[in-house]
């Protein structure tokens, strides 16, 4: 018997990864908030578009969801109309949006007491790594559940790790934005002070990258970041709201993050240029040109 899969949220991220289940050979129902992106990706990929989360979920083994924030989640999730709802007992729900770990905590004892797994899965790589199949998910949840979710999040991740329990996996992704946060920051700065100095940027970059300075940033943002093209990655707007829950969770377990506090406002100043859809390397954008 084919397993069926339902996929909640059709964003950037969501459309290609349920895309991949569907190529995996899976029957798959999915819900958007917009209705027609719903019914777009049925018409590419197959399966059933429904009206409601719940109906989506009903009948299916596993239960992925990839939306923007706590509230879309809580809204995808519970109520009369929620996944929650309809899913059956000894199903799984994997929860692939970046949220805080205090609504996967919630969702988990929610989904525990129905009589169902919960792993919290943010992922990290991006527009890119969801249309190439190569996402990293970093879970929080029991053994158990993860073993039995771990095969269908392989059909669109390169690496799976489950990282403790329920909340882990959105803490885990709270550090990877707060690593990105400064590691964009000083990028950006380095590009400034190399054209401040007259230097040629991408013979710079060409050198340090081979060194100790090299980063996944450096290695595929440099270039567009020296023609001033922000315009694809992912957005400002969405980094702050990952950055604002890294701070929330700081405060609460008494962590100092002075350098992501100072990149977030970095940040709420590029939003005012109007850059909130721009992608996290306009911080060069907020630097003054080099001098002619």
């Amino acid at each position: 018997m084919t397993t069926k899969v339902a996929f909640l949220g059709l964003g950037v991220m969501g459309y290609p990864m349920a895309g991949y289940l569907s190529k995996a050979g899976l029957d798959v129902s999915v819900y958007n908030r917009t209705a027609s992106k719903a019914e777009s990706w049925v018409k590419e990929y197959g399966g059933s578009a429904h009206a409601t989360p719940r109906e989506a979920a009903a009948g299916c083994d596993y239960v992925m969801a990839c939306v923007g924030n706590d509230n879309d989640l809580r809204s995808v999730v519970l109520g009369d109309d929620g996944a929650f709802a309809g899913m059956q007992s000894g199903s799984v729900f994997v929860d692939h949006t970046t949220a805080s770990a205090t609504v996967a905590r919630e969702l988990h004892s929610v989904a525990s007491e129905l009589g169902f797994g919960f792993v919290d899965a943010p992922v990290s790589g991006g527009q890119a790594g969801a249309e190439n199949g190569q996402l990293t998910v970093m879970c929080g949840g029991d053994q158990a559940t993860f073993d039995k979710a771990v095969p269908y999040m392989d059909h669109y991740a390169k690496s799976v790790k489950l990282m403790g329990d329920c909340g882990a996996g959105q803490l885990t992704k709270m550090v990877n934005q707060i690593c990105i946060a400064g590691l964009v920051q000083g990028l950006a700065e380095g590009l400034h002070f190399a054209e401040c100095a007259g230097l040629d940027g991408k013979a710079v970059i060409e050198s340090i990258s081979k060194g100790a300075a090299q980063s996944w940033q450096m290695e595929n943002r440099y270039e567009t970041m020296l023609e001033r093209q922000f315009d694809h990655g992912f957005a400002v707007d969405w980094m702050r709201k990952d950055l604002g829950i890294a701070l929330d969770e700081a405060r609460n377990n008494n962590a100092s993050l002075p350098v992501a506090a100072m990149v977030d406002q970095f940040y709420s100043e590029v939003q005012k240029m109007g850059g909130g859809r721009w992608d996290t390397s306009s911080l060069l954008a907020r630097l003054p040109d080099a001098p002619s």
